[in-house]
């Protein structure tokens, strides 16, 4: 990534951390008091982009799968499953088998591991 686009982001943590609005003019703030040179279009950017969102939330949502816009004609991405979803089942299935697979393998051979 990109050292303007990482520099955005970290004043933008440092930012909600504080518990501070994000806006361009702090994040500009931050930059000059780090002495790092950046593309001028970043701090705007990431204010404008970050206006209306609740950070904390984003945060914690990292790698689960939004809305995909219609408009995109994307498909979703897989993204992780939401909690209290279907997926401990699936991997329970999937040790069983594997246990299963293990015990044909003995079988095949006429004998087990610690016979």
């Amino acid at each position: 990534m990109a050292v303007s686009e990482l520099t955005c982001t970290y004043s933008a943590l440092i930012l909600h951390d504080n518990e501070v609005t994000v806006t361009e003019d702090k994040i500009n703030a931050l930059i000059k008091a780090a002495s790092v040179n950046i593309k001028p279009f970043w701090p705007g950017l990431f204010a404008k982009a970050l206006n209306n969102v609740n950070i904390g939330s984003l945060i914690c949502n990292v790698g689960v799968g939004g809305p995909v816009p219609a408009a995109s004609g994307a498909a979703p991405a897989g993204g992780a499953a939401p909690a209290g979803t279907a997926a401990p089942a699936e991997e329970k299935k999937k040790e069983e088998a594997k246990k299963e697979e293990s015990k044909e393998s003995d079988d095949d051979m006429g004998f087990g591991l610690f016979d």
